[in-house]
């Protein structure tokens, strides 16, 4: 087996081949996470979709190359999360532009919204759970 052939078998088949994201991944991940909720929580963005509406940031997810960055966003209360959704999606330059203020990266990533479904993922499984038939499965 050559040199060449070892690297190559490394990279496809090395330690991270398959596993999760990094710890670098996880830790600016979770920066973003709590700088974008703080934020969203104190700027006023001109949008009637977005006044008012108080939001919960439950995930930042970020590309193996820190470029692109995906934010789990699920607004209180479950009204209009399409909307808000879109209309974040809109505005995100403006807010990339605020966030690189507050966090310090070498390059500032892409930002995209997308909304956070854990929440009713959730609901489905603890109605399921309170059936009866679960219930009395459960209590024997």
């Amino acid at each position: 087996m050559t040199m060449s052939d070892r690297k190559k078998n490394y990279r496809r088949d090395g330690p991270r081949a398959g596993s999760g994201p990094s710890q670098r991944q996880l830790r600016v991940g979770e920066s973003l996470r709590h700088a974008l909720a703080e934020l969203l929580l104190r700027i006023e963005i001109n949008d009637e979709v977005l006044a008012g509406v108080p939001l919960t940031v439950s995930e930042v997810r970020t590309s193996p190359d820190l470029r692109q960055v995906t934010a789990f966003i699920a607004p209180l209360g479950g009204d209009n999360k399409d909307a808000v959704v879109k209309a974040l999606n809109r505005h995100c330059r403006f807010i990339r532009g605020e966030l690189a203020h507050k966090v310090t990266l070498k390059y500032m990533p892409e930002l995209k919204f997308r909304l956070d479904s854990s929440y009713d993922e959730y609901e489905k499984i603890t109605d399921l759970l309170h059936t009866p038939k679960v219930a009395q499965d459960l209590d024997s």
